[in-house]
């Protein structure tokens, strides 16, 4: 049973799709024209002969079948051009003009009989007859056109569909590694630095020429570990990452204290966000805000005075960091890539709030960032 289909698919080859009409034509030709005038068979023989050029040259072949139906009477040869004329031809005059062509030469056929214009009914039987052998297979052909081009049009509709949802999945993609890239800027970066900035304090501080190496090794790889971390952000930025990738669990505004306490800096902290149930984006950029904020004081304002607020006002959630002039200088420069702020920037837009950072008049910087619910 499984293989009936494959018994039958040589129906639906090319091959026998060509040659099985010229057998029926020439079988067709061969009954008809018995004892015929040498001529008429050739007519005959050229009817069926051009067949075999009927899906290159169609218009040309139903022309070439015409004197075999008028002089000989055969009908499936100009059937079968007729058929390819109206297959092959996108402009429906065409396969009228052939259709009514060979209706005309079968009705007149040779030898012409005077008594075609009488008023009977015989006479309006066969006009009846020759209109519907000159229309079926333009009928038909028109049909099987129609049906080819509608199925390429589908094709082509679900090509377009696929290629819309690669486009889609894409732009998802592309959203899904900016955020990506962010988060691992946030995350990683906060924490290098925290590191580096505890080696610089140790190799400061100690006395023990050992313990300054092993700080001063730290803080180099620190530092190279964020020049680093500075490009392969970039990177994700553009190329993306592997699907499937777990995520860690995103933080809230209930680690914000767990997030002052580790940064090592002496930080005044005013929090009251008030309301429990704030949106968990609006959380994860408050808690991304201050920890951007403590990571570029520890950079660049060391020994600076530190305050942090977060409080709610009117529906929205009012995140400040904000510091003093610094006291002291870092022991080296800690390269940056200038995704923190920008990410932050991006953040509250996306959520319809505002981002602002800049200098303070005593010679601090400050970030404030206003998030709706």
């Amino acid at each position: 049973m499984t293989d009936a289909p494959h018994r039958w698919a040589w129906l639906r080859s090319p091959r026998t799709t060509l040659l099985v009409p010229v057998a029926a034509a020439a079988l067709d030709s061969a009954l008809v024209a018995k004892g015929s005038a040498p001529w008429q068979l050739a007519l005959s023989a050229l009817s069926v002969v051009a067949l075999f050029g009927r899906r290159r040259y169609p218009l040309t072949v139903a022309l070439l079948t015409l004197p075999g139906a008028f002089f000989n009477e055969i009908w499936l040869a100009p059937l079968t051009a007729v058929y390819s004329v109206a297959a092959a031809c996108p402009k429906p005059r065409i396969p009228v003009a052939c259709a009514v062509s060979f209706a005309l030469v079968e009705f007149f056929h040779w030898p012409f009989d005077p008594e075609l214009f009488a008023l009977s009914r015989d006479n309006a039987l066969y006009a009846i007859q020759s209109a519907m052998l000159g229309a079926g297979p333009a009928a038909l052909g028109m049909l099987a056109r129609t049906r080819r081009e509608l199925g390429e049009r589908v094709v082509e509709l679900t090509e377009g569909r696929q290629r819309e949802s690669r486009l889609i999945a894409e732009k998802v993609l592309a959203a899904e590694r900016a955020r990506l890239a962010r988060e691992m800027h946030d995350v990683v970066s906060h924490q290098v630095s925290l590191i580096s900035v505890q080696a610089g304090a140790i190799q400061v501080a100690s006395t023990d020429p050992a313990s300054r190496d092993g700080a001063r090794t730290i803080r180099e790889l620190s530092v190279r570990t964020l020049d680093e971390l500075r490009q392969m952000v970039g990177v994700l930025r553009a190329a993306g990452v592997g699907n499937g990738t777990p995520l860690a669990p995103q933080p809230t505004l209930a680690d914000l204290p767990r997030l002052i306490d580790g940064s090592g800096l002496p930080v005044t902290r005013r929090l009251d966000p008030g309301r429990r149930d704030w949106p968990e984006a609006v959380e994860r950029a408050a808690y991304r805000t201050v920890q951007e904020g403590l990571t570029n004081i520890s950079k660049h304002a060391p020994g600076a005075e530190v305050t942090v607020r977060v409080a709610a006002r009117g529906g929205k959630l009012h995140v400040e960091v904000r510091n003093g002039p610094p006291t002291g200088r870092p022991a080296a420069p800690l390269p940056g890539g200038g995704h923190g702020l920008i990410g932050l920037r991006e953040r509250a837009a996306l959520l319809g709030g505002t981002f602002t950072a800049g200098p303070t008049p005593d010679g601090g910087f400050s970030l404030h960032a206003v998030l709706p619910a």
